[in-house]
């Protein structure tokens, strides 16, 4: 039996429930993993509310995109992994077929990757959806060079993280913003080259001072909402604006620059890279992987929670106190 994390009814942290199931032998092109970490994301919260882009499978619905473990049992048609191998989820999956909240997990083995020496568990549980967003972001649509100023918005969450380490890997300049200044040092001290308190200061007039007047060649939103409007302003002309979030649901505007000149303007889901397409995949695990051997790349864990204390976990989550990832811990 494992300790499985499931919820019967939207709603509120306060619906997940831990149930003890039969962890299940893998299918054919499956494998069964000895969780020992699982990385916590913003889609789980709203998998769990009702408003995700997709429906949960109700009642018994599992959840859970990314996890780290060691693989215990391996089925059919499975080639280039074996019990014993340590490995990292990417999500590769939907939540209505699989999900990572629990001690043992089948998965199927085109979401895993072999887990690079020196990388523990709970930074493996929480790089993939994090990195694979930010590179998708950059390099696939964003086509950022070296020298470009990328400006990054929600800059202390997971992707905002991981979007600010990319971008200097790539050798471009992360411009960050954070609602207020008190998350700027730490943002700095992630690898900011500078960061915009949004309440505090005015976004455009920021962005153009520390980019000689020029703006931006690719913003990143996460937020939506009418704020895009000013956001636009901050681009450059062909420059691009991309959307991987809406936070703020209330209706954006479509953003027009006031010089009217053309900005690309375009949403992105992370199954455009995890899902959709084999190709961009292989290239973002092999940029990924590349990153974290070399250590320029390294996730920034928040907190981490039992598996049992998930319910607080998905409170803090919705807190948006924290700065980096949450993770949940499983001990066997």
């Amino acid at each position: 039996m494992t300790m499985t994390v499931l919820f019967d009814e939207l709603g509120g942290p306060e619906v997940l429930r831990l149930a003890e199931l039969e962890p299940g032998e893998p299918g054919p092109e499956e494998v069964r993993i000895r969780v020992e970490a699982i990385g916590l994301n913003r889609a789980e919260a709203l998998f769990r509310s009702g408003t995700y882009v997709y429906p949960a499978n109700l009642p018994g619905s599992r959840l859970g995109y990314e996890a780290a473990g060691v693989i215990e049992a391996v089925g059919d048609e499975v080639e280039g992994f074996s019990v014993g191998d340590a490995v990292s989820a990417v999500p590769t999956f939907l939540m209505t077929e699989y999900g990572t909240y629990a001690e043992s997990v089948v998965l199927p083995a085109h979401a895993l990757v072999h887990r690079p020496a020196g990388v523990d568990a709970v930074s493996g549980a929480a790089t993939w959806m994090a990195y694979t967003t930010a590179y998708g972001l950059m390099v696939e649509y964003g086509n950022i060079k070296p020298g470009d100023t990328v400006l990054i918005n929600a800059a202390s969450s997971g992707v905002g993280l991981a979007a600010i380490q990319v971008a200097n890997h790539l050798g471009a300049v992360p411009v960050a913003t954070t609602r207020t200044s008190a998350k700027a040092q730490r943002l700095l001290d992630a690898g900011a080259a500078h960061v915009i308190a949004t309440e505090e200061q005015d976004l455009v007039k920021e962005v153009l001072s520390v980019t000689d007047g020029r703006g931006v060649e690719l913003a990143l939103d996460a937020i939506m909402g009418p704020a895009v409007n000013t956001l636009v302003q901050a681009v450059v002309p062909d420059g691009s604006l991309l959307f991987y979030g809406w936070l703020d649901t209330t209706p954006a505007p479509m953003p027009i620059a006031a010089d009217f000149r053309g900005r690309t303007i375009r949403t992105y889901a992370f199954s455009e890279l995890t899902i959709d397409s084999k190709p961009r995949l292989r290239r973002a695990k092999h940029f990924i992987n590349a990153g974290l051997r070399s250590g320029s790349l390294a996730p920034v864990i928040d907190e981490t929670f039992d598996l049992a204390d998930v319910v607080a976990a998905h409170r803090y989550l919705e807190s948006n106190a924290q700065f980096g990832k949450i993770v949940l811990t499983v001990d066997h």
